[in-house]
């Protein structure tokens, strides 16, 4: 590279880093939104006990029983993950397809881009609280959904409370039972 080379990289450098300097991070870019703070209740719990083992062995029996399949367990950290594949089929979604094919003459295949199935995915963290005298349990809900190309359409947490009640409401009789010794 010539002389006359190097003084064009060099001020096209220099150009690009006054542009870069020029951009400014935007006003509240990481205040979390009213909505964060919602799912974030949603997904919580806190039980008044020290025994994290034993919330994490509920934790454990209560996927299982709402037919989840226990991929990973660390026990140490407190992190359980379990998921259950599910029929994604919607007969609403496959006649709206169907219809839309038909509107263009076959030339577009809607009905492949329907779903088909989905994989649930549940991931839960057991942590002490700062005093040490509770624990909390954060579970969250997200699914993987294929087409009928089997191509993933949609990856989506879960916002359903009846869904974290379900699931909070037998982790309470689990970890009542556990302490009980019943």
């Amino acid at each position: 590279m010539g002389k006359t080379g190097f003084i064009k990289v060099f001020f096209v450098g220099i150009l690009c880093l006054s542009i870069v300097g020029c951009a400014t991070i935007p006003k509240g870019f990481l205040k979390p939104s009213e909505k964060s703070l919602e799912n974030r209740q949603l997904q919580m719990r806190q039980y008044d006990t020290k025994d994290e083992t034993k919330i994490i062995t509920s934790v454990a029996g209560v996927l299982q029983d709402l037919g989840f399949t226990l991929d990973n367990s660390e026990t140490e950290l407190g992190l359980v993950v379990a998921s259950k594949k599910a029929d994604a089929v919607s007969g609403g979604q496959i006649a709206g397809a169907i219809l839309l094919t038909a509107l263009s003459r076959g030339q577009n295949n809607y009905v492949a881009m329907c779903d088909k199935e989905q994989k649930v995915r549940a991931s839960v963290i057991v942590q002490s609280s700062l005093n040490g005298s509770k624990t909390g349990v954060r579970v969250t809900f997200q699914r993987i959904i294929w087409n009928m190309s089997n191509q993933i359409s949609r990856v989506e947490t879960i916002i359903e409370p009846q869904i974290y009640e379900k699931f909070y409401v037998a982790l309470s009789k689990a970890i009542f039972l556990e302490a009980e010794k019943i």
